[in-house]
């Protein structure tokens, strides 16, 4: 059995580090989770992050406002407590263009050996499985939202589409 999480990340990168702004995590059975960081570094955001994602941002005296380390214990959490009464099933990640939310996901851990080994080593390519089975007709994005929490939504609406 796969319990499948689908998820996005908003987030400064300059080529050289990814700095995650937030993330937002659904299941198929609709649990879901939603935090930003408390400690990204705007200024190195460009222009476009700046306008698309960081002036969208919830306001900074909202409770989704969390430090790295309570993002990585209550997103740890969530990603494991329907697993641990079900042994036989295992975690599938989903993202769009997963390459970069994996890494921003992952070094929420820090190195890669520090990723708790409940979580998988990668996320699966959403982007890739719609090429890979054709090219299906995609439910359309919310606008020109950048929010983690209605992508995710967007991925698993997506997903429904093109599963196997």
């Amino acid at each position: 059995m796969v319990y499948r999480y689908f998820y996005d990340c908003e987030f400064v990168e300059d080529g050289k580090v990814i700095d995650l702004v937030s993330i937002g995590v659904v299941d198929e059975h609709g649990r879901e989770y939603y935090a930003v960081s408390a400690e990204f570094d705007g200024s190195r955001a460009l222009p476009w992050v700046r306008r698309n994602v960081l002036d969208r941002l919830p306001s900074p005296a909202d409770p989704v406002w969390r430090s790295r380390q309570r993002i990585r214990d209550e997103l740890l959490d969530f990603l494991v407590a329907p697993l641990r009464d079900s042994p036989d099933e295992r975690m599938e990640l989903w993202a769009w263009y997963a390459a970069y939310d994996h890494v921003a996901l992952a070094q929420l851990w820090g190195p890669m050996p520090a990723l708790p080994r409940e979580i998988p080593r990668f996320t699966k390519d959403l982007r890739q499985l719609w090429d890979d089975v054709g090219r299906p007709s995609l439910p359309q994005a919310d606008g020109d939202r950048h929010d983690a929490l209605v992508d995710a939504r967007h991925n698993l609406a997506r997903w429904r589409v093109m599963r196997p």
